[in-house]
C-alpha cells in the first residue's frame, strides 16, 4: 500500500532554510531509504520552491554530505555524554553507540557510504568525525590496557558496535530475551575479552592507528 504523501510544511524559520532542509531530508532518508532523496521531495516537504533549496544544496551529494555530517557530529557527542563507568567500563560507550544505530539506522549506514559511497570515503570532514568518535571509545580503554594496546583494542571496540548496531538494526539477532539485557551481555563480554587479553605486550611499539574513514576500515 503507498504511503501517503507528507503535507508541506508551512513555514520554517527565517534564516534557517538550511536546516529545515536537512531535517526534512533525514525524514526522507529514515522513511524511504538513500535513494529518494532528492531536492523536489525535500523542498516540498519544507514549503519552499526547488530553486531556494538548491542554493544550500547544489546536488544530491551535498544533501547526503550534510546529513552524514550531521549524524557523525550527533554520534560524537552522543559517545562523549556517556558517563564513565569506574575502572574504564566500555559498557557505556558501548551502550550509547548502539543506541544510535538503532535510532537512526539510515542516517548511521549513510554515515558508511550507502548510496553515496563518495561522500563517505572521500570527505575530509566525515573522517574526522568518524575518527572523534574511534578516539573517544578508544580513550575509554586507557585505564585498562597499555598505551601500545590501545590502537587495535580502539578498533575491535569500533567494529563490534558497529557490527551489532546493524545486526540489530537488520534484525539479525533472535530476540529470545530482552534485547537492552543483550546489547549489555554482549558488551560486558567483549570487555572481559580485553581485560584477560592482557600480558601479550613484547615491549615493541604498537601497531600503527587505524585511520577511520579510509577503504581498509
Amino acid at each position: 500500500m503507498a504511503r501517503p504523501a507528507r503535507k508541506p510544511r508551512k513555514s520554517y524559520h527565517h534564516g534557517d532554510l538550511r536546516n529545515a532542509l536537512l531535517t526534512a531530508a533525514r525524514e526522507v532518508l529514515e522513511e524511504r531509504g538513500p535513494s529518494f532523496l532528492g531536492l523536489r521531495e525535500i523542498s516540498r516537504r519544507v514549503g519552499v520552491s526547488a530553486p531556494s533549496a538548491y542554493h544550500h544544496f547544489p546536488s544530491r551529494d551535498a544533501i547526503a554530505l550534510g546529513l552524514a555530517e550531521q549524524g557523525a557530529t550527533e554520534l560524537a557527542a552522543c559517545l562523549a555524554a556517556a558517563p564513565p563507568n569506574a575502572g574504564g567500563s566500555l559498557l557505556t560507550y558501548g551502550e550509547a553507540y548502539v543506541a544510535f544505530v538503532r535510532a537512526n539506522p539510515a542516517l548511521y549506514r549513510l554515515m558508511f557510504g550507502e548510496g553515496f559511497p563518495e561522500v563517505s570515503q572521500h570527505s575530509t570532514a566525515i573522517r574526522a568525525l568518524r575518527t572523534r568518535s574511534y578516539e573517544i571509545m578508544k580513550a575509554s580503554l586507557e585505564p585498562r590496557l597499555p598505551a601500545s594496546e590501545l590502537p587495535i583494542a580502539g578498533l575491535f571496540l569500533w567494529a563490534l558496535v558497529h557490527g551489532l548496531g546493524l545486526l540489530l538494526v537488520d534484525r539479525q539477532i533472535v530476540r529470545d530475551g530482552d534485547l537492552e539485557d543483550i546489547i549489555r551481555r554482549v558488551l560486558t563480554l567483549a570487555g572481559t575479552g580485553l581485560l584477560h587479553g592482557r600480558g601479550h605486550d613484547d615491549g615493541k611499539s604498537g601497531p600503527p592507528s587505524p585511520r577511520p574513514g579510509k577503504r581498509s576500515a
